[in-house]
């Protein structure tokens, strides 16, 4: 155990002949464990669709293991029982993980969906580190966790322009990007969220941190709504939006094709002189029109965002936005 409170567990370096799947785990979590002590992290993910006979992936959470199983229709909610045995015996060898600290959330194919769906009311929480800051996650109640680990690198990014700067958050979440912010010198956050549930959250990992929340406010509000109404300038905004939602709270239903050139113009407004926008989107048929910001410079800096646990480099794409 670290003076942190992370713990990271060693497992033994054996090859197994008959498992290739047990192997390819084996080597991926020794590879970043070294990465994790190293950077106070102990989520991250140890497998992720690496062998095309194991369409899944694996998160890890300080001891708990989120497993994704992945259908290719829309009618087929339940995985194949020899994959969900192969994942728990790996998992029970490697770590010596009981069945209680595996959890398995199925991802169906959809058109549209609405986001973070609830699923339980098991109510388990417990907090991990990234970068040695504290959230907490939940792993059996909602199809997400309350922190999108892909994200980790383009936290870090934010993180690192914001000394200093005031950040504005749209579609905040559990408002992580404004927590790394906040704890690397940010003058003033502000994160929006519809969710009672996620700004809730949210205030609980600034208060995890020993962030007070006076100069980082959360706001219950749709993001549509809050942004023809603010009238504040910001130095760096956030705009991670859900790729479909279609909650009964919102004035809209939001489809981030359509309405990203309204989001983006609209926060560009609020955008200082010298600021920086960042944009993302998990969409996979997403296109970016560049010639709808002609007074903007526009970077992708996808690359830069993807974590290196992270074998699927379609995970999400990334944008850095500034006025000419």
């Amino acid at each position: 155990m670290t003076k942190s409170g992370l713990f990271l567990p060693l497992i033994e370096d054996n090859e197994d002949k008959d498992s290739p799947f047990k192997n390819r785990i084996r080597k991926n979590y020794r590879h970043i464990r070294k990465w994790g002590n190293r950077t106070k992290t102990n989520c991250f993910r140890i497998y992720d669709k690496d062998i095309k006979e194991f369409p899944l992936a694996i998160d890890y959470y300080d001891g708990r293991f989120c497993v994704h199983y992945f259908t290719d229709t829309r009618e087929c909610g339940t995985p194949r029982q020899d994959l969900c045995d192969e994942v728990t015996s790996a998992l029970s060898q490697l770590f010596c993980a009981s069945a209680e600290a595996i959890y398995t959330k199925t991802r169906i194919k959809r058109e549209k969906i609405e986001q973070y769906e609830k699923q339980g009311e098991i109510k388990e929480f417990f907090s991990v580190f990234e970068y040695g800051l504290k959230f907490r996650v939940n792993l059996s109640d909602y199809l997400d966790t309350g922190l999108f680990l892909d994200h980790r690198e383009t936290r870090r990014m934010v993180a690192a322009l914001a000394p200093g700067k005031r950040l504005l958050n749209l579609f905040a979440y559990t408002c992580s990007f404004s927590v790394h912010a906040a704890a690397n010198g940010a003058a003033f956050t502000k994160s929006v969220d519809l969710s009672n549930t996620y700004t809730g959250w949210g205030r609980e990992n600034f208060l995890l941190n020993g962030l007070s929340l006076t100069n980082n406010l959360i706001i219950r509000d749709d993001c549509f709504r809050f942004l023809e109404s603010e009238r504040e300038i910001y130095d760096v905004i956030v705009i991670d939006p859900p790729t479909i939602s279609r909650s009964k709270k919102m004035d809209q239903m939001l489809d981030i094709q359509e309405d990203y050139p309204y989001l983006i113009s609209k926060a560009l407004t609020l955008l200082s002189q010298d600021g920086t926008l960042i944009f993302s989107t998990n969409s996979r048929h997403f296109t970016f029109d560049h010639n709808l910001f002609t007074q903007c410079t526009i970077l992708d800096i996808t690359k830069n965002t993807i974590p290196m646990d992270y074998h699927n480099q379609k995970i999400h794409r990334c944008w850095k936005i500034s006025k000419k």
